[in-house]
Protein backbone atom coordinates (compact mmCIF):
# COMPACT_ATOMS: atom_id res chain seq x y z
CA UNK A 1 0.00 0.00 0.00
CA UNK A 2 1.32 3.40 -0.93
CA UNK A 3 2.23 5.62 2.01
CA UNK A 4 3.18 8.75 0.09
CA UNK A 5 1.26 12.02 0.24
CA UNK A 6 0.47 11.93 -3.50
CA UNK A 7 -2.86 10.65 -4.69
CA UNK A 8 -2.91 6.85 -5.09
CA UNK A 9 -3.80 5.31 -8.45
CA UNK A 10 -6.53 3.10 -6.96
CA UNK A 11 -8.94 3.52 -4.06
CA UNK A 12 -10.24 0.26 -2.60
CA UNK A 13 -13.52 0.58 -0.70
CA UNK A 14 -14.48 -2.18 1.72
CA UNK A 15 -17.80 -1.78 3.59
CA UNK A 16 -18.40 -4.02 6.59
CA UNK A 17 -20.97 -4.67 9.28
CA UNK A 18 -20.47 -7.26 12.05
CA UNK A 19 -18.14 -9.38 9.94
CA UNK A 20 -15.34 -9.73 12.47
CA UNK A 21 -15.36 -13.50 11.93
CA UNK A 22 -14.19 -13.13 8.31
CA UNK A 23 -13.03 -9.51 7.88
CA UNK A 24 -9.29 -10.17 8.17
CA UNK A 25 -9.33 -12.41 5.10
CA UNK A 26 -10.73 -9.59 2.99
CA UNK A 27 -8.36 -6.92 4.30
CA UNK A 28 -5.30 -9.13 4.05
CA UNK A 29 -6.14 -10.06 0.45
CA UNK A 30 -5.90 -6.36 -0.43
CA UNK A 31 -2.72 -5.70 1.51
CA UNK A 32 -0.87 -8.54 -0.29
CA UNK A 33 -1.71 -7.27 -3.79
CA UNK A 34 1.33 -7.15 -6.07
CA UNK A 35 0.11 -3.71 -7.23
CA UNK A 36 0.84 -1.43 -4.30
CA UNK A 37 -0.16 2.11 -5.34
CA UNK A 38 -3.54 2.07 -3.61
CA UNK A 39 -5.39 3.23 -0.53
CA UNK A 40 -7.72 0.92 1.37
CA UNK A 41 -10.76 2.56 2.95
CA UNK A 42 -12.71 0.28 5.29
CA UNK A 43 -16.13 1.68 6.16
CA UNK A 44 -17.42 0.27 9.45
CA UNK A 45 -21.19 0.63 9.15
CA UNK A 46 -22.00 0.60 12.86
CA UNK A 47 -20.61 -2.82 13.80
CA UNK A 48 -21.28 -4.07 17.33
CA UNK A 49 -18.93 -7.09 17.30
CA UNK A 50 -15.12 -7.05 17.45
CA UNK A 51 -14.79 -5.28 14.07
CA UNK A 52 -13.47 -2.10 15.71
CA UNK A 53 -10.60 -3.90 17.46
CA UNK A 54 -9.71 -5.76 14.27
CA UNK A 55 -9.55 -2.55 12.27
CA UNK A 56 -7.48 -0.78 14.92
CA UNK A 57 -4.91 -3.58 14.77
CA UNK A 58 -3.95 -2.60 11.19
CA UNK A 59 -2.72 0.83 12.19
CA UNK A 60 -1.83 3.07 9.28
CA UNK A 61 -2.04 0.28 6.72
CA UNK A 62 -5.72 1.06 6.24
CA UNK A 63 -8.02 4.09 6.44
CA UNK A 64 -10.96 3.46 8.77
CA UNK A 65 -14.22 5.36 8.35
CA UNK A 66 -16.85 4.81 11.03
CA UNK A 67 -20.55 5.63 10.88
CA UNK A 68 -23.86 4.53 12.39
CA UNK A 69 -25.57 1.63 10.68
CA UNK A 70 -27.01 2.98 7.43
CA UNK A 71 -26.67 0.02 5.06
CA UNK A 72 -24.18 -1.10 2.45
CA UNK A 73 -25.11 1.59 -0.10
CA UNK A 74 -24.42 4.41 2.34
CA UNK A 75 -21.16 2.73 3.37
CA UNK A 76 -19.94 2.40 -0.20
CA UNK A 77 -21.01 5.97 -0.99
CA UNK A 78 -19.11 7.22 2.06
CA UNK A 79 -16.03 5.44 0.75
CA UNK A 80 -16.46 6.96 -2.71
CA UNK A 81 -16.81 10.45 -1.22
CA UNK A 82 -13.68 10.08 0.94
CA UNK A 83 -11.52 8.34 -1.67
CA UNK A 84 -8.84 10.10 -3.69
CA UNK A 85 -7.95 7.93 -6.69
CA UNK A 86 -9.21 8.06 -10.26
CA UNK A 87 -9.81 4.31 -10.26
CA UNK A 88 -12.11 2.78 -7.66
CA UNK A 89 -12.50 -0.88 -6.69
CA UNK A 90 -14.92 -2.45 -4.23
CA UNK A 91 -14.53 -5.50 -2.04
CA UNK A 92 -17.31 -7.04 0.04
CA UNK A 93 -16.15 -8.08 3.48
CA UNK A 94 -17.00 -11.76 2.95
CA UNK A 95 -15.02 -12.00 -0.31
CA UNK A 96 -11.31 -11.85 -1.05
CA UNK A 97 -8.97 -11.14 -3.95
CA UNK A 98 -6.14 -13.03 -5.59
CA UNK A 99 -2.85 -11.07 -5.48
CA UNK A 100 -2.92 -10.10 -9.18
CA UNK A 101 -6.39 -8.56 -9.17
CA UNK A 102 -5.44 -4.88 -9.10
CA UNK A 103 -2.49 -5.37 -11.45
CA UNK A 104 -4.69 -6.94 -14.14
CA UNK A 105 -7.37 -4.27 -13.94
CA UNK A 106 -5.03 -1.28 -13.87
CA UNK A 107 -3.27 -2.73 -16.93
CA UNK A 108 -6.64 -3.13 -18.65
CA UNK A 109 -7.46 0.54 -18.18
CA UNK A 110 -4.02 1.56 -19.39
CA UNK A 111 -4.62 -0.42 -22.59
CA UNK A 112 -8.24 0.72 -22.97
CA UNK A 113 -8.40 4.44 -22.18
CA UNK A 114 -12.04 4.76 -23.33
CA UNK A 115 -13.26 2.00 -21.00
CA UNK A 116 -15.13 3.13 -17.89
CA UNK A 117 -15.70 -0.15 -16.02
CA UNK A 118 -14.37 -3.68 -16.04
CA UNK A 119 -14.78 -6.75 -13.87
CA UNK A 120 -12.99 -10.06 -13.49
CA UNK A 121 -14.21 -13.61 -13.38
CA UNK A 122 -14.67 -15.20 -9.97
CA UNK A 123 -14.49 -18.46 -8.07
CA UNK A 124 -17.58 -19.34 -6.03
CA UNK A 125 -17.29 -20.91 -2.59
CA UNK A 126 -20.42 -21.85 -0.63
CA UNK A 127 -20.01 -22.91 3.00
CA UNK A 128 -16.36 -23.68 2.36
CA UNK A 129 -16.99 -25.80 -0.76
CA UNK A 130 -16.21 -24.67 -4.30
CA UNK A 131 -19.28 -24.68 -6.55
CA UNK A 132 -19.83 -23.97 -10.24
CA UNK A 133 -22.15 -21.10 -11.20
CA UNK A 134 -25.16 -22.00 -13.31
CA UNK A 135 -25.23 -21.00 -16.96
CA UNK A 136 -27.60 -18.11 -16.22
CA UNK A 137 -24.91 -16.55 -13.99
CA UNK A 138 -22.32 -16.53 -16.80
CA UNK A 139 -20.60 -13.17 -17.07
CA UNK A 140 -20.56 -11.40 -20.42
CA UNK A 141 -18.47 -8.56 -21.84
CA UNK A 142 -19.67 -5.44 -23.60
CA UNK A 143 -23.22 -4.09 -23.71
CA UNK A 144 -24.77 -6.39 -21.14
CA UNK A 145 -27.90 -4.43 -20.17
CA UNK A 146 -30.57 -6.79 -21.47
CA UNK A 147 -28.96 -10.01 -20.18
CA UNK A 148 -28.57 -8.29 -16.79
CA UNK A 149 -32.28 -7.59 -16.35
CA UNK A 150 -33.17 -11.02 -15.00
CA UNK A 151 -30.43 -11.09 -12.38
CA UNK A 152 -27.23 -9.26 -11.53
CA UNK A 153 -24.29 -10.23 -13.76
CA UNK A 154 -21.79 -7.87 -12.14
CA UNK A 155 -20.13 -8.55 -8.79
CA UNK A 156 -19.12 -5.54 -6.66
CA UNK A 157 -15.95 -7.33 -5.51
CA UNK A 158 -14.93 -7.89 -9.14
CA UNK A 159 -15.30 -4.39 -10.58
CA UNK A 160 -12.96 -1.49 -11.09
CA UNK A 161 -14.48 1.83 -12.16
CA UNK A 162 -13.19 5.15 -13.39
CA UNK A 163 -14.23 7.77 -10.87
CA UNK A 164 -15.74 9.93 -13.62
CA UNK A 165 -18.41 7.29 -14.23
CA UNK A 166 -20.16 8.18 -10.98
CA UNK A 167 -20.56 11.72 -12.27
CA UNK A 168 -22.51 10.33 -15.22
CA UNK A 169 -24.73 7.73 -13.57
CA UNK A 170 -24.73 8.57 -9.86
CA UNK A 171 -23.77 6.39 -6.90
CA UNK A 172 -25.51 3.58 -4.99
CA UNK A 173 -29.19 4.21 -4.18
CA UNK A 174 -29.37 4.40 -0.39
CA UNK A 175 -33.15 3.90 -0.47
CA UNK A 176 -32.65 0.27 -1.48
CA UNK A 177 -31.83 -2.04 1.46
CA UNK A 178 -30.85 -4.78 -1.01
CA UNK A 179 -30.26 -5.20 -4.76
CA UNK A 180 -28.48 -1.84 -4.75
CA UNK A 181 -25.77 -3.33 -6.96
CA UNK A 182 -28.36 -4.60 -9.48
CA UNK A 183 -29.71 -1.05 -9.60
CA UNK A 184 -26.33 0.59 -10.17
CA UNK A 185 -25.12 -1.87 -12.79
CA UNK A 186 -28.31 -1.44 -14.82
CA UNK A 187 -27.83 2.32 -14.78
CA UNK A 188 -24.27 1.77 -15.98
CA UNK A 189 -24.88 -0.95 -18.55
CA UNK A 190 -27.75 0.82 -20.31
CA UNK A 191 -25.22 3.44 -21.37
CA UNK A 192 -21.73 1.93 -21.27
CA UNK A 193 -20.07 -1.42 -21.99
CA UNK A 194 -18.99 -3.46 -18.99
CA UNK A 195 -15.81 -5.29 -19.94
CA UNK A 196 -14.80 -8.68 -18.60
CA UNK A 197 -11.27 -9.83 -17.79
CA UNK A 198 -11.79 -13.55 -18.27
CA UNK A 199 -9.64 -14.63 -15.34
CA UNK A 200 -10.98 -15.62 -11.88
CA UNK A 201 -9.30 -13.08 -9.62
CA UNK A 202 -11.78 -13.00 -6.73
CA UNK A 203 -13.14 -15.61 -4.37
CA UNK A 204 -16.84 -14.97 -3.86
CA UNK A 205 -17.94 -16.60 -0.64
CA UNK A 206 -21.53 -17.28 0.35
CA UNK A 207 -23.89 -19.49 2.24
CA UNK A 208 -23.57 -17.69 5.59
CA UNK A 209 -26.63 -16.48 7.48
CA UNK A 210 -25.92 -12.72 7.17
CA UNK A 211 -25.58 -12.73 3.39
CA UNK A 212 -27.87 -10.03 1.95
CA UNK A 213 -28.50 -11.98 -1.25
CA UNK A 214 -30.14 -14.76 0.80
CA UNK A 215 -32.90 -12.47 2.09
CA UNK A 216 -36.49 -13.22 1.07
CA UNK A 217 -38.47 -11.04 -1.32
CA UNK A 218 -35.54 -9.47 -3.13
CA UNK A 219 -37.50 -9.09 -6.37
CA UNK A 220 -39.43 -6.29 -4.65
CA UNK A 221 -36.27 -4.16 -4.83
CA UNK A 222 -35.46 -5.26 -8.38
CA UNK A 223 -38.97 -4.17 -9.41
CA UNK A 224 -38.42 -0.82 -7.71
CA UNK A 225 -35.14 -0.41 -9.57
CA UNK A 226 -36.66 -1.32 -12.94
CA UNK A 227 -39.60 1.06 -12.46
CA UNK A 228 -37.26 3.91 -11.55
CA UNK A 229 -35.06 3.24 -14.59
CA UNK A 230 -37.99 3.03 -17.03
CA UNK A 231 -39.53 6.22 -15.63
CA UNK A 232 -36.19 8.04 -16.01
CA UNK A 233 -36.60 8.21 -19.77
CA UNK A 234 -32.95 7.42 -20.44
CA UNK A 235 -33.48 4.01 -22.05
CA UNK A 236 -33.54 3.40 -25.78
CA UNK A 237 -36.75 2.01 -27.26
CA UNK A 238 -35.45 -1.56 -27.29
CA UNK A 239 -34.05 -1.23 -23.76
CA UNK A 240 -37.35 0.16 -22.49
CA UNK A 241 -39.27 -2.72 -24.06
CA UNK A 242 -36.95 -5.31 -22.49
CA UNK A 243 -37.02 -3.62 -19.08
CA UNK A 244 -40.81 -3.26 -19.09
CA UNK A 245 -41.23 -6.91 -20.05
CA UNK A 246 -38.95 -7.99 -17.21
CA UNK A 247 -40.72 -5.71 -14.73
CA UNK A 248 -44.09 -7.13 -15.78
CA UNK A 249 -42.86 -10.71 -15.34
CA UNK A 250 -41.34 -10.00 -11.93
CA UNK A 251 -44.50 -8.20 -10.77
CA UNK A 252 -46.74 -11.12 -11.75
CA UNK A 253 -44.53 -13.65 -9.94
CA UNK A 254 -44.13 -11.46 -6.87
CA UNK A 255 -47.87 -10.74 -6.71
CA UNK A 256 -48.63 -14.46 -6.85
CA UNK A 257 -46.30 -15.00 -3.89
CA UNK A 258 -48.03 -12.23 -1.96
CA UNK A 259 -51.45 -13.76 -2.58
CA UNK A 260 -50.20 -17.16 -1.47
CA UNK A 261 -49.10 -15.59 1.83
CA UNK A 262 -52.34 -13.66 2.33
CA UNK A 263 -50.90 -10.21 1.54
CA UNK A 264 -53.79 -9.10 -0.69
CA UNK A 265 -53.13 -5.35 -0.75
CA UNK A 266 -49.51 -5.90 -1.72
CA UNK A 267 -50.55 -8.39 -4.40
CA UNK A 268 -53.03 -5.91 -5.88
CA UNK A 269 -50.35 -3.21 -6.02
CA UNK A 270 -47.97 -5.40 -8.03
CA UNK A 271 -50.73 -6.71 -10.27
CA UNK A 272 -51.69 -3.13 -11.07
CA UNK A 273 -48.06 -2.26 -11.71
CA UNK A 274 -47.75 -5.22 -14.08
CA UNK A 275 -50.78 -3.89 -15.94
CA UNK A 276 -49.28 -0.44 -16.19
CA UNK A 277 -46.15 -1.82 -17.85
CA UNK A 278 -47.94 -4.38 -20.02
CA UNK A 279 -45.98 -4.99 -23.22
CA UNK A 280 -46.55 -7.06 -26.34
CA UNK A 281 -44.16 -8.36 -28.94
CA UNK A 282 -45.36 -5.65 -31.34
CA UNK A 283 -42.90 -2.81 -30.77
Amino acid sequence: MTKSAKYPRVSVILPTYNRGWILRDAIDSVLVQDFTDFELLVVDDGSTDDTGEILDSYGRDIIVLRQGNQGVSAARNRGIAESRARLIAFLDSDDCWLPQKLTRQVAFFQSNPAARICQTEETWVRNGVRVNPKKRHQKLSGMIFEPSLALCLVSPSAVMIRRTLFGSIGVFDERLPACEDYDLWLRVSCRYPVFLIDEPLIIKRGGHADQLSKAAGLDKYRIQSLKKLIDSGQLSKSQQFAAAKMLQNKCIIFAAGCRKRGRRDEAQYYEALAGRFHVTEDR
